[in-house]
């Protein structure tokens, strides 16, 4: 029996794949094509990752962001480059498996699992597969809040105008694509030094906005600042934002969703990798000390217990009734809403952003947000907050009041 399977070969899986192994712990990594490429453009705030995994900075920008007025942020943006990345755990003793994990079965003893017709035995299974996947075999209700995206690259020369050289645009409101309705904004971040990437955006909807609703804003945007579209291919992005926890009876045993799946995507943000690189280590020494103390049992509680620190269960939901008050905007407050947030102090958006165990700093981040709004804004997240209800997609109609 194996100490450590970990499903999924992205940079989650990879990240606690490569950390299992450096503790010694005897891991193995199963994905159906482990050799694919990451396509995905990931972003994160510097300050937020781990300071091993500087090296594998593409670009960088100081980050601005415009709802209806521009704020600058304080804080550096940047973009990874992935086959750094994965070459970073690429020296890690971890064996990589072709297949796909089609069941996990735990007993007192441990988990079998079965790959693609075949058995293997793990003390600890790390489920990394991502959020399509129902964690735990537990299907989501109803339709879920999505970020989407639709995005090109460009050549930077092309976008000095709208990017100017070491900034990062992390958010544009302004409704340069000349349509009402549901509000979207632009991102606009340098992914290498001679590349940006133009990405339409919707933060989070339910269901989420279309692509080709965002494929024809995206053009129409380009076009009003006189950037034409780039042939070639466009990245295209949808990520749940309210896939649900594991009930707590699940909360215990050794199979331990981890990243996207876990879920550990913000829903404010749609960002998640930065969170799991920074998490990765502590729960591979969760599970290396709890195996050297007891068993499976022992060591899959450790990995939930640092995955889903009380503390973390209660940002969380902070964070989760927050999104909830949003969704509920009517669609021309929203540029309006990221107007008040931006001018908040530093230390209240970076708490709220990036403080996943700092109940104290995302309360007090809601409550600043709360004393400085208008009486429209007050009134909106004060209902937001109240109505238990899932929300639903609101009309495209702009309303302002």
């Amino acid at each position: 029996m194996i100490d450590v399977l970990v499903a999924g070969g992205g940079p989650a899986g990879w990240a606690v794949a490569a950390e299992c192994a450096r503790l010694g712990l005897v891991t193995e990594l199963v994905d159906l094509a482990p050799d694919r490429p990451w396509r995905a453009t990931y972003g994160s705030w510097r300050a937020e990752l781990p300071a091993d995994v500087d090296p594998a900075v593409a670009a960088a920008g100081h980050g601005e962001a415009i709802g209806t007025i521009t704020h600058q942020l304080g804080w550096e943006y940047v973009v990874l480059n992935n086959t750094a990345l994965r070459d970073r755990f690429a020296t890690a003793s971890v064996t990589v498996v072709k297949g796909r994990v089609r069941d996990a079965r735990p007993d007192p003893e441990g988990v079998t699992v079965e790959v693609d017709g075949g058995q293997r035995r793990a003390a600890v299974v790390l489920d990394a597969t991502g959020a399509p996947r129902a964690v735990l075999g537990t299907a989501a209700r109803g339709a879920s809040a999505d970020q989407t995206a639709v995005g090109v690259l460009v050549e930077a020369g092309a976008v000095q105008r709208l990017v100017t050289p070491g900034n990062a645009l992390f958010m544009d409101w302004r409704p340069h694509h000349g349509e009402t309705g549901w509000p979207t904004f632009l991102y606009a971040v340098p992914v290498t030094a001679d590349q940006v990437l133009l990405e339409e955006t919707s933060l989070a909807r339910r269901p989420g906005l279309g692509l080709g609703t965002l494929r024809r804003r995206l053009h129409a945007r380009l076009a009003y600042h006189g950037i034409p579209v780039p042939p070639g291919g466009e990245e295209r992005v949808r990520i749940p934002v309210d896939r649900p926890l594991p009930s707590p009876g699940d909360r215990r045993g050794p199979v331990v969703p981890f990243g996207a799946a876990s879920p550990l995507v913000h829903p404010a943000t749609g960002y998640s990798v930065a969170t799991a690189l920074q998490l990765a280590p502590r729960v591979a020494a969760a599970v290396r000390d709890a195996l050297q103390r007891g068993g499976s049992a022992a060591a899959g509680a450790a990995a939930w217990r640092t995955v889903w620190s009380p503390a973390a269960l209660t940002v969380h939901a902070l964070r989760r009734r927050s999104l909830e008050s949003l969704l509920r905007f009517p669609p021309g407050l929203v540029p309006k809403f990221f107007d008040v947030f931006f001018a908040l102090p530093q230390r209240h958006r970076w708490a709220y952003l990036t403080g996943r165990e700092d109940v104290q700093g995302s309360a007090a981040a809601m409550v600043a947000l709360f004393a400085t709004s208008p009486w429209w804004l007050r009134r909106r997240l004060v209902l937001g907050a109240l109505d238990p209800r899932p929300s639903s997609a609101q009309s495209d109609e702009v309303n302002t009041g």
